[in-house]
Parts: C-alpha cells; sequence; structure tokens
C-alpha cells in the first residue's frame, strides 16, 4: 500500500488523476489540498469535491492553500478545461465539508501522523508545496519523494519553454527543485502519452456505476474541446509514483528560470555529458526526469481501476 497526498488545481486531468488515486485498491490517499493554477481557489475546491463523489471515495480530508502564486498573478485556463475549471459539466455540488487547516498545516499533520513513508504527488502549480516546505522543515526531511506533474526537458505549453505549473509560478517551483527532497519529475516529455478517445468514452458511459459514467462525460467533453484523442495528463504521475517501474527516468542537473524573460518557468534539463557541463548546472540539484512510459499499460491500468 502506498501513501500518497494529492496537491491539486482541478480540473479535467486532475480529475483522471483523483479518480484513480481514490479507487486503486494499492493507493492510501491520505488527504487532498487545493491551489490555484487551472482554475481559481474556491473553484479547484468545489471541483475536488465533485471529483470524490463520483470516485464514491471515502472522507478524506480536503484543505484550501494559496490563492495565487507567491509572486505573479494568477494565470487560468479556462480554454481547455471550461468556465468552472471541469469541463463545465453542470454536476451537482458535493455535500463534503474542506478541512478548517490549512494546506501547508494538513500537509505536516497527515506526515507527522503516518507510520509509513509518505509521497507527495503534486499535479499543480507548486505554491502549496513550496510553502509547506519553507514552513516546516523538519517534517519534509520525512517525505518520501515528491513526484510532480510539472516542467519539461523539451519545449512548453504555455510559452515555447515553460510548462504551465512551472510558468504559474517558478519561484514555488525553484524552491521545491532546491529543497533536497528526493523529486521525480513528470513532465511534458511524457505527459500527452497515454492518450484516449470517444471510443472508450462510451465504453465507460456504457457502465451502470457513477464513477464510469462521470469519467466517461469528462472525456467526450474533452474531446469537444481538444480534438479526437486527449490526454490522462496528470493521472501519469500518480501511477508512475505507484508503479515506478513502469516509466523510464534518468537522474539529471535542472534549474528554474525566474527571470522575468520570455523563457520564465522553464526548467532547464541539462542533458549533456559531464565534460560539457559548465559551473551553473555543475552544482544544479539533481532530478530523476522521467522521459517515457509504457503508454499502453498506463491506459489499460486507469480504465480497468475506473471501471472496477
Amino acid at each position: 500500500m502506498k501513501n500518497l497526498i494529492l496537491d491539486v488545481d482541478t480540473g479535467i486531468d486532475d480529475a483522471f488523476a483523483l479518480l484513480f488515486a481514490a479507487r486503486h485498491p494499492e493507493i492510501n490517499l491520505l488527504g487532498v489540498t487545493c491551489v490555484d493554477g487551472n482554475t481559481s481557489l474556491p473553484k479547484v475546491i468545489k471541483n475536488t469535491m465533485k471529483v470524490l463523489d463520483a470516485a464514491g471515495a471515502k472522507a478524506i480530508p480536503v484543505a484550501a492553500g494559496a490563492t495565487r502564486p507567491l509572486i505573479d498573478e494568477p494565470r487560468y485556463a479556462e480554454m481547455v478545461h471550461g468556465e468552472d475549471g471541469l469541463g463545465d459539466l453542470g454536476t451537482p455540488d458535493s455535500q463534503r465539508a474542506l478541512d478548517s487547516r490549512p494546506a501547508v498545516i494538513l500537509l505536516r499533520d497527515l506526515i507527522e501522523e503516518s507510520s509509513a513513508p509518505v509521497t507527495l504527488v503534486p499535479l499543480a502549480p507548486l505554491t502549496n508545496i513550496a510553502l509547506f516546505l519553507r514552513s516546516f522543515p523538519e517534517t519534509a526531511k520525512k517525505v518520501e519523494r515528491i513526484v510532480l506533474m510539472g516542467g519539461s526537458a523539451a519545449g512548453g505549453n504555455a510559452t515555447a519553454t515553460a510548462e504551465f505549473n512551472v510558468w504559474h509560478d517558478p519561484e514555488a517551483a525553484a524552491i521545491v527543485f532546491n529543497s533536497g527532497v528526493p523529486i521525480t519529475m513528470y513532465g511534458l516529455d511524457v505527459f500527452m502519452k497515454p492518450l484516449v478517445t470517444q471510443k472508450h468514452a462510451d465504453a465507460l458511459m456504457a457502465k451502470p456505476e457513477a464513477c464510469s459514467q462521470f469519467a466517461g462525460k469528462l472525456i467526450s467533453n474533452f474531446i469537444k474541446q481538444m480534438g479526437p484523442e486527449v490526454t490522462l495528463g496528470d493521472y501519469g504521475a500518480v501511477l508512475t509514483a505507484l508503479k515506478p517501474e513502469l516509466s523510464t527516468r534518468e537522474s539529471l542537473a535542472l534549474v528554474v528560470d525566474t527571470t522575468f524573460g520570455p523563457n520564465r518557468g522553464q526548467t532547464a534539463v541539462d542533458r549533456r555529458s559531464f565534460f560539457e557541463r559548465d559551473d551553473a548546472h555543475t552544482h544544479a540539484p539533481r532530478v530523476d526526469v522521467c522521459l517515457d512510459i509504457q503508454t499502453d499499460v498506463y491506459r489499460e491500468l486507469w480504465l480497468e481501476t475506473i471501471q472496477g
């Protein structure tokens, strides 16, 4: 059993990840923290509760975190996730109660109270995680690993060079990558690989279970927005945390660009040999960067878990 805490800015691909984490029998989902990102924090919280309801999840604590990046103004992605951040499905609001603790306090408490190692899986801008690491450095030492969706060893999507989650809060990302906690980066290099189609959506919607129907509707709406194939996206980071053997990773030096220029938010991943490196990258933190995944296995495990 793997103890996970998810940090989310629940849009559609976060929903895919939450559904899987809440339903997989080998995952003990200790809690969920919410952060401004794909949409505003109030919508993120509302969406997270809806997804946990659809998953039939137990009473998992959900906490509110940062309402904006450390320095920049928020920049949302309604063009991808819809006005409500969850595909505008019109899903009824949840009756789940928000935990009274701020996100950083919930993170501290869950990690301190756990008798087994805990892995953090941030699927959003890293504002909450950076604040937690800086607020509770002794507790941070107890984190087994951070497996995050963010960054890229190639190009970007928010800009030509920057991936959205890191671009949304580069300063927070720099804090996390330099924290000393072991990190796996599940970035744009693999993010788009596990794809689903309308055929998968129809098969899910044909099932009687609420979770399966909800997932099928999410995929179907996502396809209307984005095209005939859509990625399961953030979910891949959850599976990588659970089963790292299904991915190909390389330990590489990484620097986050926090300057206010055209490359702001870039994760500059150094893939040169030792003898080609300059001093700036020689001392950069090393991160396990996912460069490939077993794509069909990733897709099938998600479908099996949602329908199971």
